[in-house]
């Protein structure tokens, strides 16, 4: 008789399953604050770092939200479980459809660029630099941040002054918040990243577009997006991140 291999869960794993197990049973509701790191480690008589790493996957999956210096909250909207998920498996959404938004985003958005960096006018190069500065100052409002991030490319469709390409973003943009927010959650999550990294990312891609230079402003925008994509494939194929656990929060 075959057995299937089975592999141990990580104490990160068992911790993120207990907290989800409370928040799902409303003993932590709603826009309600978890402990401390501190706190939950002497709850769960596990390391700091052990903590970090559960709370991180929480986040990462939609269940909670860590606002630097001020602690983690339950998010508002409960994201839905599955029935199907086992050894603390992360990637809780339906990749395929993911991936496709992803897949169009990449073109789509990489022409975009690359046509913005010929055609800009000067209120659109003043509108993107608007926009990079209100990212810089919202690093610490995670929705706000999101917004930017999103009005952000579609500028950048609009210095395209391709009716098309705007009519294409602009008819996707519930898919592109959609597409935006996950990507986001999962590049900081498997890369460790922050909120003023992406800043950066995003004002290399302004500055490229400010400079004219058409092959260097879509290339950005593909690397941009192809991390995400490369970030995907990797939890479809593991089942589960790869963290590490003397990373902080």
């Amino acid at each position: 008789m075959a057995f299937q291999q089975v592999k141990p869960q990580k104490g990160s794993e068992i911790v993120m399953q207990h907290i989800k197990q409370q928040i799902v049973s409303a003993a932590y509701p709603p826009g309600s604050k978890l402990p401390t790191v501190v706190e939950l480690s002497s709850i769960f008589d596990v390391g700091r770092s052990t903590i970090r790493e559960a709370l991180s996957a929480l986040k990462a999956t939609g269940w909670v939200d860590i606002r630097h210096g001020g602690g983690t909250f339950v998010v508002e909207k409960i994201p839905v479980d599955s029935d199907n998920e086992t050894n603390g498996r992360l990637f809780f959404y339906q990749t395929q459809s993911f991936q496709e938004v992803l897949e169009v985003r990449k073109f789509i958005e990489a022409g975009c660029a690359s046509l913005a960096a010929e055609r800009r006018t000067t209120d659109d190069l003043m509108q993107l630099e608007q926009l990079l500065q209100q990212m810089e100052l919202a690093v610490n409002d995670e929705e706000q941040s999101e917004q930017y991030d999103i009005h952000f490319h579609l500028c950048i469709a609009r210095a395209s002054h391709n009716s098309l390409f705007i009519s294409m973003m602009e008819s996707m943009t519930e898919r592109l918040q959609e597409s935006m927010k996950e990507s986001r959650r999962l590049w900081f999550f498997s890369e460790k990243a922050s909120v003023r990294q992406l800043c950066q990312e995003h004002k290399r891609i302004y500055e490229a577009i400010k400079a004219g230079d058409s092959k260097l402003a879509g290339d950005l925008i593909m690397q941009h997006i192809l991390k995400v994509d490369r970030v995907v494939q990797e939890f479809e194929a593991a089942g589960a991140p790869v963290l590490d656990p003397d990373e902080t929060l």
